[in-house]
This record gives C-alpha cells, structure tokens and sequence, in this order.
C-alpha cells in the first residue's frame, strides 16, 4: 500500500499510543480519586470516534497538534483494527456507566478497570485487542474462506 493511501486509511502511531495513554491515566485517575465523573468524560470522549471514525475523535484532533512532526515520519495502525479496540473500550465504558447508574459500582470499577489494564498493557507493546482482532479474522477465514 503506498503511503498516501495508508495515511488516508490509517491512524499515526504517536495517536494510537495518545488514545491508549488518555484510557489508561483516565480511568487509573478516576478509580484513585474515586471520581465516577472521569469514566463518564472518557466515554463521551471515544464514543463519537466508535460511531463516526477518526473524524470525530477529540483524541485524534489532539494527537495531530501535538505530534505534527512525528506523524510525517511515523507508521500508521490499520483504522479497522483501531476501531476495534476503540469499540470494545467504549463497550466496556458502557458497561461500567450503566453498572454505576444501577447501584453496582464494584462491577463498574470491574468494566472500567478492563479498559485501564488493556491499554495500559498495550502502551507496554502488547495490544489484546488487536489479538482478540486477529483471532477474529482468523476463525472467520476459517469458516467462510477468503
């Protein structure tokens, strides 16, 4: 693929590593401080990004002030694969809202606290959801071919 193509269709590495920080300090902040209000603000924060793209993602528009320069020379993450992980956090962020709204906040310190252990580990160099990703296509190759 060449490069234009994939700057179109990808997100700069320097983002992905920003959207995987946000998560893990987000929610590592909020469950110290006991702050329910920050789970909620990093939900509506990847929520519009799950539903509409990099487009609407806040963490995207951030990333490409800050990192301008790093992200002329840096590789870029499939948007597909991005998507993936960002609909599973944002999953998990729901789980953990509505656990909350429902009187069970243990469960929704559970939710939030796969999201915080799962980007963190990413930012460490391993990304479960992008194995749970290629797993995914994986079995479905396998049972429906190419």
């Amino acid at each position: 693929m060449d490069i234009t193509k994939q700057k179109q269709k990808g997100v700069p590495f320097p983002i992905v590593t920003l959207n995987r920080a946000v998560l893990t300090f987000g929610v590592l902040v909020s469950l110290l401080t006991q702050q329910i209000w920050i789970i909620t603000i990093l939900f509506l924060i990847i929520l519009p990004t799950t539903l509409f793209g990099k487009r609407f993602s806040l963490v995207y528009y951030i990333g490409n002030i800050l990192f301008k320069k790093q992200i002329q020379i840096s590789q870029y993450e499939d948007a597909g694969l991005q998507r993936f992980n960002n609909t599973i956090a944002t999953t998990l962020l729901g789980f953990s809202q509505i656990s909350f709204l429902a009187g069970q906040s243990i469960l929704g310190w559970i939710f939030a606290s796969m999201v915080m252990l799962a980007s963190g580990v990413a930012l460490l160099g391993f990304c479960i959801g992008c194995f749970l990703y290629y797993q995914f296509k994986i079995q479905r190759y396998r049972i429906f071919g190419p």
